[in-house]
């Protein structure tokens, strides 16, 4: 069965100013859609994935054709990443919260560091914050569309938010100003459903 493009949580405008219509008409139905399209085409491709999870399968990335490991992550990343924000935001509480303080001090100096791993991603890729192989949380960045779940990750774990750096997320507002993008976006994050990802990691 073929993966299907998931449809965004939120009308397309929604995340104005911080994210404009266009840029989220463009990533979603192009970019999004094209990821989907591949995805579909390498999966065909290798009966062995049939009916297998697009999670199984990044877990197992390593050693198979490119063409799976970039659209796989491509399809995965970007849903998670629409499930990351909303209109308006929201504020970080509950066991996620204590736990960003234990880690790192308070939510601003997690952020400055999360922006900081964004900034300092060479090229394309991702900044995530993950719970850890160890049960803590840490900060790391990926290349291109390469995830913390891969088995080719150079820092494995359950991601809790992650934020796309490629140029195509920002660049109709934001222009090249990747920190300046960085640092609005927390204006969208959704905590509410980052806080449902930490306890769900940490059961």
């Amino acid at each position: 069965m073929a993966f299907e493009l998931p449809p965004l949580p939120y009308a397309y405008d929604a995340l104005e100013p911080t994210i404009d219509k266009e840029t989220m008409t463009l990533h979603h139905d192009k970019h999004h859609k094209a990821y989907t399209d591949k995805l579909n085409e390498a999966v065909a491709a290798d009966s062995g994935l049939e009916g297998k999870s697009i999670e199984d399968i990044l877990k197992s990335v390593g050693g198979k054709p490119p063409i799976l490991r970039n659209n796989g992550g491509g399809y995965w990343n970007h849903d998670f990443f629409w499930k990351s924000m909303k209109g308006g935001g929201s504020e970080p509480s509950g066991a996620l919260k204590d736990a960003i303080d234990a880690k790192f001090g308070s939510v601003d100096a997690m952020k400055e560091k999360f922006n900081a791993a964004g900034v300092g991603q060479f090229g394309s890729g991702w900044v995530w914050l993950i719970v850890g192989e160890d049960g803590e949380l840490a900060i790391t960045s990926t290349p291109n569309q390469d995830n913390p779940l891969m088995d080719v990750a150079e820092t494995k774990g359950t991601p809790i938010l992650g934020n796309d750096v490629w140029e195509h997320a920002y660049y109709i507002t934001y222009r090249n100003v990747r920190p300046d993008y960085l640092k609005a976006w927390w204006n969208v994050v959704d905590w509410d459903v980052a806080g449902q990802r930490y306890d769900a990691a940490k059961k």
